[in-house]
């Protein structure tokens, strides 16, 4: 199996990241994690092309991106399988400044529904809050 081009953008309001919240089995355990919005890097798109689609497709908003942070190399078990991703990190701030007072955004995903909402970056460094991918954590 190859590994997965990946790319994540960081919106970030008042000290707090807009996560998506999910609920399922991960790399270490099961629970309720969270992952910034972004996706699956498509054939001949540019990471920060991505980036946009994935806003527009997953919460209906558009971004603009202020600067690339870095890229991560992500291998996780889940199951017993083995997975690896490659992701480009941005850093974005939404055109329309007042979705800033939204505090949940519901996201669209493969056919699937959960909730984005603002994650107080406090409770990722104290471990109260489980975000991936890991080393994404390094970066705030």
């Amino acid at each position: 199996m190859k590994p997965r081009n990946t790319v994540l953008g960081l919106v970030i309001k008042d000290n707090a990241l807009l996560l998506e919240e999910r609920c399922g089995k991960h790399s270490r355990g099961e629970g309720i994690y969270y992952r910034p919005i972004g996706g699956t890097i498509e054939w001949s798109e540019r990471s920060s092309e991505t980036l946009k689609r994935e806003f527009i497709e997953e919460i209906g908003t558009e971004i603009d991106i202020i600067n690339y942070v870095a890229c991560l190399e992500n291998i996780f078990e889940v199951d017993s399988m083995i997975g690896h991703e490659i992701t480009q990190v941005y850093r974005a701030v939404f055109k329309d400044k007042s979705l800033y007072e939204i505090e949940t955004f519901n996201v669209i995903e493969g056919g699937q529904s959960t909730v984005a909402r603002w994650i107080s970056i406090k409770e990722i460094l104290e471990g109260k809050k489980l975000l991936f991918p890991d080393k994404l954590i390094d970066l705030i």
